[in-house]
């Protein structure tokens, strides 16, 4: 293996969980249930089925209201969030082991880069990508296949790692090996898509994920 490639929310920090209960607190102020299922097939991706949900139940008239609320109410819980267990390890080994570091995310640059940067891990990727650089966010594997190019890694050379079944979705597409780190809202959701299931980095060292990957068929 020549290089990893992480996504960004929910893998390193949680911002999936927040983002779920931010918007879950909304809509029970409106009388609302929202379900996990509706939210999950939401993550790493765009709007639209976020949208649609809002349309339906509370009206398109006030979408921009409940989304401002939602992300007023993101922002106070992300006061309190950490990097997920094992990420720094996993990152500070592949720089000692000199693989190569990119990150494919379906967020804004802006967005990535200002947590990396708090994070102080921003240092650790010699690329980024995000929705700014591509036409197609995921599931599409678009970018998967611009990391790589970026890289100058074949995707035979690198890893993924991701909470979602689309990110999962869009590393299998593009040909890369996919590593499945669940979190709390994505944990008991049917991943289509992949080579290896861990439930938290702190469970197997990247050495270990590295070669059980070099060795193994595809599981899912």
């Amino acid at each position: 293996m020549k290089a990893v490639i992480f996504d960004f929310d929910g893998l390193i920090i949680d911002t999936e969980t927040a983002w779920y209960q931010a918007f879950e607190d909304v809509f029970r102020d409106n009388d609302v249930e929202f379900p996990l299922e509706v939210f999950v097939k939401c993550i790493g991706t765009d709007d639209t089925l976020l949208n649609q949900f809002i349309a339906e139940n509370i009206g398109i008239e006030n979408m921009e209201i409940i989304k401002s609320l939602a992300n007023e109410n993101h922002k106070t819980k992300m006061e309190t969030i950490v990097i997920r267990d094992g990420v720094k390890d996993y990152l500070t080994l592949a720089k000692a082991l000199g693989l190569k570091i990119g990150l494919a995310s379906s967020s804004s640059r802006q967005w990535v880069e200002g947590y990396l940067k708090e994070l102080q891990i921003i240092d650790y990727f010699q690329v980024i990508k995000t929705r700014d650089d591509v036409a197609n966010i995921k599931p599409d594997p678009a970018l998967y296949l611009t990391a790589l190019q970026a890289l100058n890694v074949s995707a035979n050379e690198a890893i993924a790692f991701e909470d979602s079944a689309n990110g999962a979705t869009a590393a299998a597409l593009a040909g890369i090996k996919c590593v499945i780190v669940p979190n709390e809202v994505t944990r008991n959701i049917e991943f289509g898509h992949y080579d290896l299931r861990i439930e938290s980095m702190s469970d197997m060292s990247l050495q270990q994920v590295i070669s059980y990957l070099e060795r193994a068929p595809l599981l899912n």
